[in-house]
């Protein structure tokens, strides 16, 4: 039977990370922008966001046990929690079973809270999710698992995480009558939002990129064709730094939306430690050594726009 140590290797849950910082920034954001905050429509997200994370994660490591032509070697034994444990197959799939079962009632409820809009979202969403791992050809074993990643958890957990807690209209709206369905957007609000969301999605979506240039070769073998085989590591690892740079574009965003200039301070900081990691990463693209770079770059990156924007809405409400 699996101990409640397996299990939390199973769901990786020290990646879970990649998905509450965006929920907690689109949450603080409409806080700043709006001075909203509906504490059930937040404890439904979190907890249908967090229990389908975990069955994501679950099913990627059930389908990569399923799949694997390589099963010695680049240390598989380590990283899979299926064969690092002895998990029965069927135990994953009630795992994997319950845990979308929790996903799916909570995100029920809060689509009655919330709006039709949401479920839309979650539909998409879940459909992600399950593609990521599943289907004939899983998103992850394409060129295209950093953009659905970055997209997905870095920037529509962020909008959904806003929209529950502002009134209807504010964002967006979709309502049915009649047969007909009718989707109002403010274009601008969404597009602060993306631009808030930037820095989430550019480091989730450098997680991906980092665990798939560290896991190559035995990527090839296993026949996952990701972004790093097609680009070659070189140009990968130019992408990984680039991407970064990126994110901090939003500072005039912030600015504009009123966050004191001096708390842009932290912000700016971060690029020393950035600048270190991304050295780091790139002399020795390792899962074991250096990987845990990126996750650390998300944290910092993410973590801090969390922290200005929670000061900047103290500051204003």
């Amino acid at each position: 039977m699996p101990t409640f140590r397996s299990f939390l290797d199973l769901v990786e849950i020290r990646t879970k990370v990649a998905s509450m910082l965006p929920f907690a920034l689109g949450t603080l954001y409409a806080l700043l922008r709006f001075g909203e905050f509906q504490p059930l429509h937040a404890l439904l997200m979190l907890v249908s966001l967090l229990s389908f994370d975990l069955v994501v994660t679950a099913m990627n490591n059930y389908y990569d046990y399923r799949k694997a032509v390589r099963t010695h070697g680049y240390g598989y034994e380590e990283h899979n929690a299926i064969v690092k444990h002895s998990l029965k197959e069927w135990v994953v799939v009630c795992i994997i079973v319950l845990l979308f079962a929790t996903a799916v009632t909570t995100g029920i409820l809060l689509v009655f809270e919330a709006g039709p809009l949401v479920l839309l979202l979650g539909f998409l969403s879940f459909g992600v999710g399950i593609l990521y791992s599943f289907g004939p050809i899983p998103i992850s074993r394409m060129p295209l698992g950093e953009l659905f990643s970055g997209l997905f958890m870095g920037f529509v957990i962020t909008f959904v995480a806003a929209y529950i807690q502002v009134s209807p209209d504010t964002i967006a709206s979709l309502d049915y009558a009649e047969g007909w369905f009718d989707l109002h957007v403010n274009g601008l609000e969404v597009l602060l939002i993306l631009l808030v969301s930037v820095p989430a999605v550019a480091s989730i979506a450098n997680i991906m990129l980092a665990n798939n240039i560290s896991d190559m070769e035995e990527d090839v073998e296993n026949s996952r064709y990701t972004l790093p085989v097609y680009i070659g590591r070189p140009g990968a690892l130019k992408l990984f730094a680039a991407i970064y740079y990126v994110s901090y574009l939003d500072v005039f965003v912030l600015l504009w939306l009123g966050v004191h200039p001096l708390l842009i301070f932290p912000i700016l900081a971060t690029l020393i430690p950035l600048r270190k990691n991304i050295r780091a990463f790139s002399q020795d693209p390792s899962k074991r050594r250096t990987f845990v770079l990126a996750v650390k770059n998300f944290v910092l990156l993410t973590g801090v726009r969390v922290i200005v924007i929670a000061a900047a809405a103290l500051i204003l409400h």
